[in-house]
């Protein structure tokens, strides 16, 4: 395969990505005693870093691979609002997609870690849908850039935080059909049987099982995995389905194609960091596959190789492109 022309096919693409975003914010520190208030440890913090996140974090693996990504969510009109804006922008990601609401908060996560363990996590979110008046201008935000920019695959990155809504879904998929451009999904489990009729759909385990409302899943094997995407694709009308298996590999099968075949991958070996940020990459690479029309199995193989790859660094941080070059060279 000529990885060469196919990264070089990447950069001429633009990917749209709609859904929630968020910040990362990371402190590190040392811990040498434990409070004298309580039997906690005191971590004296020596550092700290605000990352892009979510969706963002969608973005910025599609702009590490060459491609330009076009972001569209809703946040906070907040202090953490300014901070993503601020990083967007620092990291050249334009900002046009964003919409500041005052009646919501900018989802933030924060990690104190010691060393390179994770200690706590600190939350602020609200995950409570937007209201009609913020769907319609999302909704009208979406279609203006469509209108205006050539679109090769839009992504839904959905973190069950409230930016997509069942209507916002509806209207874009419907409107992406007219056109002709593929949609590919990363779902959550509240809108999980909303997305119909998309592209590719890559749910990871867990997701299925909540998303089908599987209670019985232990054999993870090529037959199970190819009911449960039969169901997917009976039930929601989805042309392609991959489900990512964690430490187990990958499961894609194409309805498309003829005659149907399904693939099983395994995980690549790794010096296991910190999974965050796996499914970002996975999903960002998987739409430029489909944006240039590579086969299912094809698309497994390179999304898998990335969602790996990231797993070695702490954090969450996008897809490297030369390092993933050199790794499909050498499989």
């Amino acid at each position: 395969m000529n990885y060469k022309e196919i990264f070089r096919r990447f950069s001429k693409l633009n990917i749209l990505i709609i859904g929630d975003v968020m910040v990362d914010s990371y402190m590190w520190g040392k811990v040498e005693r434990i409070s004298p208030e309580a039997p906690v440890p005191v971590c004296t913090i020596t550092k700290k870093e605000n990352r892009l996140g979510g969706a963002a974090n969608v973005a910025l693996n599609i702009a590490a691979m060459g491609a330009e990504p076009v972001l569209c969510s809703v946040v906070g009109d907040d202090v953490n609002g300014k901070t993503l804006k601020s990083l967007m922008k620092k990291q050249l990601l334009s900002t046009d997609g964003i919409i500041f609401s005052k009646t919501r908060l900018t989802t933030t996560k924060t990690r104190i870690l010691s060393g390179s363990s994770q200690m706590l996590r600190i939350d602020e979110e609200t995950d409570v849908p937007v209201n009609s008046e913020e769907e319609d201008i999302f909704l009208k935000k979406i279609f203006e850039i469509i209108a205006k920019k050539r679109i090769d695959t839009v992504i839904f990155q959905d973190y069950d935080k409230g930016v997509i809504t069942k209507n916002i879904i509806r209207s874009v998929v419907n409107k992406l059909k007219q056109m002709n451009i593929p949609v590919a999904v990363d779902p959550k489990k509240r809108n999980f049987e909303n997305y119909q009729g998309v592209t590719l759909f890559k749910p990871n385990l867990k997701e299925l099982k909540e998303g089908l409302k599987i209670d019985n899943f232990e054999q993870i094997n090529p037959v199970t995995l190819r009911k449960a995407a039969d169901i997917l694709h009976k039930t929601y009308k989805i042309e392609k389905v991959f489900i990512t298996l964690s430490d187990k590999g990958v499961f894609i099968i194409d309805y498309a194609q003829q005659p149907i075949k399904h693939f099983l991958l395994p995980a690549h070996l790794r010096t296991i960091a910190d999974v965050s940020g796996a499914g970002d990459s996975v999903i960002s690479v998987a739409a430029l596959c489909l944006a240039i029309g590579m086969n299912a199995e094809d698309i497994a193989r390179i999304s898998n190789m990335a969602g790996g790859l990231v797993c070695e660094s702490i954090g969450v941080v996008p897809v490297n492109k030369d390092i993933l070059f050199k790794e499909l060279n050498v499989q």
